[in-house]
């Protein structure tokens, strides 16, 4: 209140699902102005007011001495096209600050879209694709520990460039976003996210629009990692309020005790689209290899963890990895989850496809920082 001056608003966390229902009005309330400490951020709070829509970033405990200061002005979301390389952005879900680095066209299989239509002529439903828009995004590190228990912040692994098949190294803060999990914002702070990576791939333009663009070691990067990196299927499903959406990516070949191993990452984020909390608390996986085996994984959560899906905490993502001894395989499955009142269900993970490609060396060209996972 005292930031916009007006005892007309109404606060509504920004990692809620109420949100989702701002994102018409933001159009309309442009300007749109953002507050926050600079150094921080633990609870977002939007601040509706006539005629601004002021978003404070809030901290848990206040530093002494700090004030809340102009981080941006929103945009207007883009209901067509995509953003371009240099676009700030707050994510809807998880609340972070990011930027764009560049643009995938993935093919969505969204399997809620195929339970509507009519069946085919043999009566089954086939799931199609349609092209939609993600993003290749730097996470503001600042705001990487406040959103570690929502999202994992070194999602984006590779393999390592030596003997030790299983090696893997992680770009801490790089994340891929979908169009309409960007809330679009400007500054006028010619660095406006921290992250060790922001300088050496964007430089500042006062004539562009956005003002950061790319240089020539982003441009390099993309295209040397481009097989590792390239977002080609998004699969989706949701089975009672809970949805799923899978992302797979594969990682490339290595050999290990006289036989070829390939591995892929995949990418999940579960969202609740509903009223009532659950809890996640068993996994459970299919793993079929072209080479005729077929594996089945059990155990309690996910990474270690047994997420609380809720209103106030809708989502949870995290990545993991397979290998197999064959250069394809298919992945599906389930997971339960737990009501208050003590009742399971189960959710459907939507299959998924484990494709190889021509292999390279993945890390002929990967600027730091790197983190070790092996």
């Amino acid at each position: 209140h005292s930031a916009c001056g007006t005892e007309r608003c109404a606060k509504v966390k920004l990692r809620s699902r109420p949100v989702l229902s701002l994102r018409a009005p933001l159009s309309a309330r442009i300007p749109t102005r953002i507050w926050g400490f600079s150094n921080t951020i633990d609870v977002f709070c939007v601040c509706v007011c006539v005629p601004y829509l002021n978003l404070l970033l809030l901290a848990g405990n206040r530093p002494e001495g700090k004030v809340l200061e102009t981080v941006g002005v929103f945009e207007a979301p883009k209901q067509h096209g995509k953003y371009e390389t240099g676009q700030l952005f707050l994510h809807s879900v998880f609340g972070y600050r990011g930027i764009v680095l560049f643009p995938w066209h993935a093919r969505l299989y969204d399997r809620d879209v195929a339970k509507q239509e009519p069946p085919g002529a043999h009566g089954s439903k086939e799931v199609k694709g349609k092209t939609h828009t993600y993003y290749q995004v730097l996470i503001d590190t600042r705001d990487c520990p406040h959103i570690s228990q929502r999202s994992q912040t070194e999602a984006v692994t590779f393999l390592a460039n030596h003997d030790d098949s299983r090696a893997l190294y992680a770009i801490p803060g790089l994340d891929y976003v979908s169009h309409e999990d960007i809330l679009p914002y400007n500054t006028t702070d010619q660095v406006p996210i921290h992250h060790e990576l922001f300088e050496r791939f964007l430089m500042y333009k006062a004539s562009k629009v956005p003002p950061f663009v790319p240089r020539d070691t982003l441009r390099a990067w993309q295209e040397k990692n481009h097989p590792w990196l390239e977002l080609s299927d998004v699969h989706r499903e949701t089975t009672e309020n809970i949805r799923v959406t899978v992302i797979p990516f594969y990682m490339g070949m290595r050999e290990a005790q006289n036989s070829h191993v390939y591995w892929w990452r995949y990418c999940i984020r579960l969202e609740n689209m509903g009223a009532d909390v659950v809890q996640l608390r068993e996994r459970h996986w299919r793993i079929f290899s072209l080479s005729g085996t077929l594996e089945t994984v059990r155990g309690r959560g996910v990474v270690g963890r047994e997420p609380v899906l809720s209103k106030e905490q809708p989502a949870f993502q995290y990545s993991s990895h397979v290998s197999l001894q064959a250069p394809s395989g298919h992945m599906w499955g389930s997971y339960r989850l737990e009501r208050p009142n003590g009742t399971f269900f189960d959710v459907r993970i939507p299959p998924f496809s484990l494709e190889s490609k021509k292999d390279d060396s993945p890390n002929g060209f990967l600027p730091g920082p790197f983190t070790s996972l092996a």
